[in-house]
């Protein structure tokens, strides 16, 4: 049972050593990613990518650099006991995520999308060509894809959104809730997770582009809504699990669901994206929303009883 009591001094060290290392690393991709706009060589980009996958463990070497401990966070899974709850972090991202790009297309049926403009745009025609010359067609490309993200993507991608959730759901979001309850503090804590990300939305149109009006203001507020929702869903289940690793399966289902979204949609579609189909966007992100108000208002009548 994680029991990190509310540390002023200790929670302003790790929130100075996460976000400086993350901004830090933030600065380096978007001078990467400036690099292979201007060259036109794609090894920058993905330097820049490799660079942002290890970003995600500044929060645990926040914890480390602050004086905080692994120890505690729980890192026995418990699988017995945690049947339910494994369920529910594998599989509930998908689920939100599908409802919420359901929706969208409602709204947007001329969006929906499966020519594969999406591969051709980040991996070039040939890419599309070759899978073409062996027998994939673009519709079976993406029954793969969403099979491959709910087998073995949750395991991969656990290892490196542990990175993560040992700082934002092992050491702040308990401080916060510590000091402010767990609604407040859930809030804040969904806030400062989102606030982390900034830079990249600003520098390299991170997650929305930057064809939106208002940007990049705009999608920073709506990166806010995601982030709280989905940070009230990774502790929800974290408390329920007691172990890290279940919030870390939630994050990294929720990171490689979202790509299978924008696969199916077409690449223009300028100011809609800050709306979706990834759950991020602020249509897709209702199913997301509603069930962590759900948890929310759940926790507080338990407060009061």
């Amino acid at each position: 049972m994680n029991t990190v009591k509310y540390d002023r001094k200790k929670l302003v060290r790790y929130l100075v050593w996460t976000f400086g290392i993350a901004y830090v690393m933030q600065g380096v991709v978007g001078y990467l990613y400036g690099i292979a706009s201007d060259t036109q060589n794609p090894i920058y980009a993905q330097i820049a990518r490799l660079v942002m996958t290890a970003m995600m463990f500044a929060p645990m070497a926040g914890v480390f650099l602050s004086g905080g401990k692994l120890k505690g966070m729980g890192f026995n899974p418990g699988i017995r006991k945690n049947v339910i709850i494994l369920l529910i972090s594998w599989f509930s991202p998908a689920i939100f995520t599908a409802l919420g790009a359901l929706v969208y297309f409602m709204i947007f049926p001329s969006h929906f999308d499966l020519s594969g403009q999406y591969i051709v745009a980040n991996a070039g025609e040939k890419v599309l060509e070759q899978m073409q010359a062996q027998g994939i067609t673009y519709e079976k490309y993406i029954i793969m894809s969403c099979i491959t993200a709910l087998t073995y993507v949750p395991i991969v991608n656990m290892l490196v959104s542990v990175g993560e959730e040992v700082g934002w759901r092992g050491l702040m979001y308990p401080m916060l809730k510590d000091r402010f309850g767990s609604i407040k503090g859930r809030i804040i804590g969904g806030a400062i997770w989102g606030i982390w990300h900034w830079p990249l939305i600003i520098l390299i149109g991170y997650e929305y582009g930057s064809e939106y009006k208002g940007f990049p203001f705009s999608g920073l507020l709506v990166f806010e809504i995601f982030t709280i929702a989905c940070g009230i869903l990774c502790d929800y289940v974290y408390e329920k699990s007691e172990c890290i690793w279940y919030p870390s399966i939630f994050h990294g289902v929720v990171n490689g669901v979202a790509t299978i979204t924008l696969a199916i949609t077409t690449v223009d579609t300028g100011n809609m994206r800050l709306l979706g189909p990834a759950p991020n966007g602020l249509i897709s992100v209702i199913p997301m929303v509603i069930v962590a108000v759900i948890i929310l208002l759940k926790g507080r009548k338990v407060v009061k009883d």
